[in-house]
């Protein structure tokens, strides 16, 4: 994917994003119990969702992120909350490109890191998040990973 850019999810991408297929067995590890727990913690103001898009403006990638200097929780306050790509577009450096340009927001609003949280499991994200520089930093009452990017 030589040309890859974000754009804000709008109703035009919303539909294209919500229509991502993911490889058989990873929908399992779209949203970790410890975040389903925290949603009502979010405060939409901070949340940053945004689509990929590739050279043919195709939407091969979703990623939503909070920034909330101020949460109870330190692991919500850059947190990603979630990184699709299109079964098709993976591998191809879109994962990547999104987290990266998650790290440089974060950046620019004064974080010193951004945070994830994974579940464990064959098909799940861990190898990907730790190719992209997340070091796993803990483990949630849930069991899951927590992982942090050092920015």
């Amino acid at each position: 994917m030589a040309e890859l850019r974000l754009h804000d999810l709008t109703a035009q991408t919303i539909a294209a994003a919500n229509s991502l297929t993911l490889k058989p067995g990873q929908e399992a590890f779209i949203e970790p119990e410890t975040y389903t727990a925290a949603e009502d913690k979010l405060d939409a103001s901070g949340s940053w969702p945004r689509v990929v898009l590739d050279e043919n403006d195709h939407v091969v990638g979703y990623i939503m992120g909070a920034f909330d200097a101020d949460a109870s929780e330190e692991y919500l306050r850059a947190a990603l909350w979630r990184v699709h790509v299109a079964a098709e577009a993976q591998g191809k450096g879109v994962g990547r490109f999104a987290v990266k340009a998650f790290a440089d927001e974060a950046r620019s609003r004064g974080f010193d890191h951004v945070t994830v949280v994974w579940a464990s499991g064959d098909e799940g994200p861990e190898e990907f998040f730790k190719a992209v520089g997340f070091e796993i930093i803990g483990e949630t009452p849930y069991g899951e990973k927590l992982g942090a990017l050092k920015l």
